[in-house]
């Protein structure tokens, strides 16, 4: 879809208030171009040297007419800061649904945050369609009924209309590729300048160090000079037009002096309709001067709906009921010459993985870096989908599972799994009301929270900021656990879940995981042995193939 379509279809959302803001643009262009002709008959009167009621009538009806278009212009502010509203909402609403489906494969070489920061186009397009329906309508509407108006004093004035036809088209013509093009490069560099500045942010520790700080410096100096050249090439498009259009204006407003002139001394114009024909020109030329300027607004607007556009036209994981799926009451896991191959690779990461995984069983992957044991965790956890042969459960296959209803059953821990920005107590529960007290109570005291929660002055409310940096890594994993048993899954599937704990805490927290009195299952990958010692099952993994799956117990 082509920019210029996103901007329609947007805009196709709103048709109601896009007409009544040209139906006001209407309104106020005629009232506007009217004043011309009531102080055209004002000259008229003084120039008869007449001085009667009928003059104060017209002065008085020329007063209204300004502060009717006044009134027209503040309905049509009204109306925009409406429909800037719903494009505000409309754009948080879609990138809050879409960022947690987007498919795997979509983002896989993508950082994530990067896509949500393009959420910040729609405060670009928010003023860009507030500045082109006011400002753009506005300047059409004059310049047609100006034409109009024009011809009815003379035809000559007719070929004025033609030429300014003209250089509107040739202008949009000749430059709108271009302009495009390089306004899609400087949004590009715009952004890639922001990401350097959070991952310096991100990382602010690591670029103390002086020699860290001058590579943070040259980069930022690298992306900075990639933007400007993008930005400068985008300007001397914008100088371009601007620099056809005061061509232009110097021959048009000397022609139609001229031709004017010629008029009134030919006794075909008298001065009232002169002086009329100078003022209608002059807004005329003012209004093609606005839309030529206005046109660095239309490619701003036009970016940044491509730019959204980019993050909308990804594909979504297969659409979920809204309801939440009632769990299921077991399951059991069967992958049968399954596959996986990341995107864009010529290696299959798991091959011919054989596996049933029963209700209750406690099992420990193991494996060098490599051997695909997250890879195996991911696809058993529905984060990642197979590439080959097929995976079931409950005898369902992948492709046949009410998604949202096995997502509902299990909870997952993944490597640098974080908190987000909230309260402890969100963190644990997501404000899910099904979570009873005692299910709260009973995660804390499994995981050994009680007493850091009591130590805090806030409790449960106390704020976390993203990364947990306020608390330690070991009180952080504790959060990340209770989390995942709150509700008491049926499977919970972990990567590394205890691996920053202290031995003594590490080891209480895997008795109760492990304890064949939760009738969970556990699939964990771990540099702890202990998690071994405490597993039903040990499968190991080596070159992306199960090599050994040894039953313990």
């Amino acid at each position: 879809m082509t920019p210029l379509k996103r901007l329609y279809s947007m805009l196709e959302l709103d048709r109601k208030d896009v007409i009544q803001i040209f139906a006001y643009a209407i309104i106020a262009g005629l009232i506007s171009l009217s004043l011309p002709l009531g102080i055209q008959s004002i000259i008229n009167f003084l120039q008869s040297g007449r001085v009667s009621a009928s003059l104060v009538v017209l002065i008085i009806i020329v007063v209204i007419g300004v502060a009717l278009g006044g009134l027209m212009s503040l309905m049509q502010l009204r109306i925009t800061e409406n429909l800037q509203q719903k494009i505000f909402i409309r754009s948080s609403f879609e990138f809050a649904a879409r960022l947690p489906k987007i498919k795997f494969t979509e983002i896989y070489k993508i950082y994530p945050p990067e896509l949500a920061n393009r959420f910040f186009d729609t405060l670009a397009i928010q003023k860009g369609i507030s500045k082109l329906l006011l400002d753009f309508s506005a300047a059409i509407l004059q310049i047609t009924f100006g034409m109009i108006l024009l011809s009815l004093y003379h035809p000559y004035f007719l070929l004025f209309g033609i030429l300014l036809s003209l250089l509107l088209y040739l202008i949009f013509k000749f430059s709108y590729k271009r302009g495009l093009n390089t306004s899609m490069y400087e949004s590009k560099y715009k952004y890639k300048v922001a990401g350097w500045l959070q991952e310096i942010a991100r990382n602010n520790y690591s670029f103390k160090k002086y020699q860290h700080f001058c590579f943070a410096m040259e980069k930022n100096d690298k992306l900075t000079d990639e933007y400007l050249m993008y930005r400068e090439k985008h300007f001397k498009v914008i100088q371009s037009q601007y620099s056809q259009l005061i061509v232009f204006k110097i021959i048009i407003t000397a022609g139609l002096l001229l031709v004017g002139g010629y008029l009134v001394m030919n006794m075909q114009m008298n001065i009232g309709q002169f002086v009329a024909a100078e003022i209608i020109i002059l807004l005329v030329i003012g209004s093609v001067e606005k839309i030529v300027i206005g046109l660095e607004t239309f490619y701003d607007v036009l970016t940044s709906v491509e730019k959204i556009g980019q993050v909308t036209d990804m594909e979504m994981e297969e659409q979920q009921r809204n309801e939440v799926s009632a769990c299921y009451t077991e399951i059991q896991l069967q992958a049968e010459d399954m596959d996986f191959r990341f995107p864009g690779t010529d290696v299959d990461t798991l091959r011919d993985i054989n596996l049933q995984i029963n209700q209750g069983e406690k099992i420990f992957l193991e494996g060098n870096n490599g051997s695909g044991k997250t890879t195996l965790i991911r696809v058993l956890a529905g984060i990642l989908r197979p590439t080959g042969g097929a995976l079931f459960i409950n005898d369902d296959t992948y492709k046949k599972i009410d998604l949202q209803q096995y997502r509902n059953s299990i909870e997952t821990i993944v490597q640098r799994e974080t908190f987000f920005e909230g309260s402890i107590l969100e963190n644990i529960t997501f404000r899910d009301k099904d979570i009873k007290e005692d299910d709260l109570k009973y995660a804390i005291e499994a995981v050994k929270l009680k007493d850091l929660i009591k130590s805090l002055p806030d409790g449960l409310d106390t704020m976390l900021i993203p990364d947990g940096k306020q608390f330690s890594s070991s009180n952080a994993q504790k959060i990340l656990i209770a989390r995942s048993i709150v509700r008491k899954p049926l499977v919970l599937f972990y990567e590394d879940p205890t691996d920053t704990m202290d031995e003594p805490i590490a080891k209480e927290i895997i008795d109760f995981i492990m304890d064949k009195k939760n009738r969970w299952t556990v699939i964990v990958t771990s540099k702890n042995q202990y998690w071994k010692s405490k597993a039903t099952r040990v499968v190991s993994m080596s070159k992306g193939e199960i090599i050994n799956d040894q039953k313990l117990v």
